[in-house]
């Protein structure tokens, strides 16, 4: 599938905001300047943006706690994003949630999530919710290798197909369950265990946001047509810790930098648009010029930012149905 020019622009523009929006989470972070704990998805970027470029608001996901990327790419506003990872009064979720609980549901991000596989049973509702209204939604859920161990995950592979939902499960494969290698955590392929909930399932390059792009319009289609639930494997790389502050002592001295220099979905989008001369250099240098100063814009702003009053403690406690 050939995307037209102004897709190749929003792909290349939210890969590179998500990219600018993390390192800068990272260095403010690591100046004292964030509360709470941040988890980043630095070099994953294809994998959200090639799933959520299918996605409308009526459209549901579920994120892990790795959440920036899938928020992003869901269309949440990047300014009050920052606010709320500062924790203050104008964020995202009034500077209650934080990184790790990040979410709006207005436009289907349902949140990041602080239970390791916490997501796959919200979509499944999400998605049984959408199969009952009628409303042609499809739910994905992110989940990361090691939450794909879970059996709120396994058991949500098993509702998925016996209730034929509209539910996506994108298992986003980082090598890493943490601080272990995703080789020896998660026994057997993705795939293998997609078949035996007899459920469609794939791998792809997570480095390749075109390879991406087109699996993940397949599985939404066909979920969108009623052909029920579907697995993706996503294999990529994490370019930062599992968490911010981590040595990552588990890894090759080398291995970062050599994998970014092969593999970066950045680097690799970039060549393969200009050798097809389907954009121009100058077009995506201007983007990399204005999401850099758009960041360092809302960075600033987000430390200007009032915090949360005494007055919005007890706000938000309980919800009326009315």
């Amino acid at each position: 599938m050939q995307l037209s020019r102004e897709q190749l622009i929003h792909a290349y523009r939210q890969m590179r905001t998500i990219r600018a929006f993390e390192d800068r989470v990272h260095e403010e972070f690591s100046a004292g300047n964030i509360p709470g704990f941040v988890h980043l998805y630095a070099g994953e970027e294809a994998s959200a943006v090639g799933f959520c470029m299918h996605l409308t608001d009526v459209d549901r996901i579920a994120s892990t706690h790795r959440g920036h990327g899938h928020c992003i790419a869901k269309g949440c506003d990047v300014k009050a994003m920052m606010a709320e990872i500062f924790g203050k009064k104008e964020g995202l979720c009034g500077g209650k949630g934080g990184s790790m609980h990040i979410a709006d549901l207005e436009k289907g991000m349902m949140g990041a999530n602080g239970i390791v596989g916490g997501g796959p049973p919200l979509i499944c509702g999400a998605a049984l919710t959408a199969k009952t209204l009628k409303t042609g939604g499809v739910a994905i859920a992110f989940v990361g290798d090691g939450g794909s161990n879970q059996g709120t995950t396994l058991e949500s592979y098993n509702l998925a197909k016996v209730w034929n939902l509209p539910a996506i499960f994108v298992i986003e494969d980082n090598g890493y369950a943490e601080s272990t290698a995703s080789s020896w955590a998660v026994a057997g392929s993705q795939v293998g265990r997609a078949a035996g909930f007899a459920i469609p399932g794939y791998e792809v390059d997570g480095h390749d946001f075109f390879a991406v792009h087109e699996v993940a319009r397949e599985v939404i289609d066909r979920a969108r047509a009623g052909g029920g639930p579907s697995l993706v494997h996503v294999r990529f790389t994490r370019y930062y810790g599992h968490f911010e502050g981590d040595a990552m002592t588990y890894r090759g001295k080398d291995e970062v930098p050599r994998i970014a220099a092969d593999r970066d979905c950045l680097k690799l989008f970039r060549e393969r648009v200009l050798q097809a001369a389907l954009l121009e250099p100058a077009v995506l240098d201007a983007i990399d010029r204005e999401v850099v100063e758009y960041i360092d814009r809302v960075t600033r702003e987000a430390k200007a930012a009032p915090m949360p009053s005494e007055a919005d403690l007890l706000t938000d406690v309980y919800v009326s149905y009315h």
